[in-house]
């Protein structure tokens, strides 16, 4: 399970990054280049997640840590739900963006089916939809660094 949170990791950084610097640069090419590896490194997201949650319910929960405060399990748990669901719904709303926008999404050549129909109002929508549930998971992210810091130095 290590090696998929780190993979889930890089796969957030990267799809981050990439959009991030496109913000920054001009090339029409290029741009379309870095929004490509974004949604690519996002749909990995949503694979990443899909083989996670599978492997949770087959092998069931993690042995118990050391016991800590019921206030602290109940963060940590609302933490992990929290991230997940965005880690679940930020692809899918991307995803549903690119089709709302009438392209058609890829992964590794495989064309993926389309989610919506292009509608210009519903891309509106889910571009902030997306942009925001894309924040929401970086403040869960911080927050979990910050716990994982105290945990681990505590």
């Amino acid at each position: 399970m290590r090696v998929l949170h780190w993979l889930t990791v890089l796969c957030l950084v990267m799809a981050a990054s990439l959009i991030l610097l496109r913000a920054e640069l001009e090339g029409r090419a290029l741009r379309q280049w870095l929004l490509e590896g974004h949604r690519h490194f996002g749909l990995m997201v949503l694979l990443l997640f899909v083989l996670r949650v599978s492997l949770r319910l087959r092998l069931r929960a993690l042995p118990p840590g050391p016991p800590s405060p019921l206030i602290m399990r109940l963060a940590a748990g609302g933490t992990h739900v929290a991230m997940y669901a965005l880690m679940l719904a930020l692809p899918l709303i991307g995803w549903s963006l690119s089709n709302a926008y009438g392209k058609t999404v890829y992964l590794f050549g495989i064309t993926l089916p389309n989610l919506v129909a292009a509608d210009e109002d519903l891309a509106d929508t889910l571009g902030t939809w997306h942009l925001n549930a894309a924040w929401a998971l970086l403040a869960l992210v911080a927050v979990h660094i910050v716990a994982a810091l105290v945990h681990h130095l505590v």
